[in-house]
C-alpha cells in the first residue's frame, strides 16, 4: 500500500514536471531566446524525447505538417491519460 503510493506520488510529480516543461517550451517560441543557453538546452532535449515522436506520428498518420504544431497539446494529454490508467492498476 505505502510503495505504490509512493509511486503514484512520484510519477505525479514526474507527469507534472514534464507537462510545465512543454508548456514553457510553448512560451520560449514567443521570445527570442538563447538557443546555447543550458537551460533552453535542457528543456528542448527533454521535451524532444516526447513531442519528436508524436509530431512523427500526427505528420504519418494525419499528413498534417502545417503552421501549427499540436505535438505539445497531444502529448499534455498523453501524460495525463497515461498517468491516470497507470493510477487505476495501481
Amino acid at each position: 500500500m505505502f510503495t505504490s503510493q509512493v509511486i503514484t506520488d512520484t510519477l505525479g510529480h514526474l507527469v507534472k514536471f514534464i507537462n510545465i516543461l512543454i508548456l514553457i517550451r510553448i512560451a520560449l517560441q514567443f521570445f527570442r531566446v538563447n538557443p546555447l543557453n543550458p537551460i533552453i538546452q535542457f528543456i528542448y532535449s527533454v521535451t524532444e524525447l516526447i513531442l519528436a515522436p508524436i509530431r512523427d506520428v500526427i505528420n504519418n498518420v494525419f499528413g498534417y505538417s502545417g503552421f501549427l504544431d499540436f505535438s505539445p497539446l497531444v502529448a499534455i494529454i498523453l501524460t495525463q491519460v497515461i498517468y491516470n490508467m497507470i493510477i487505476k492498476i495501481l
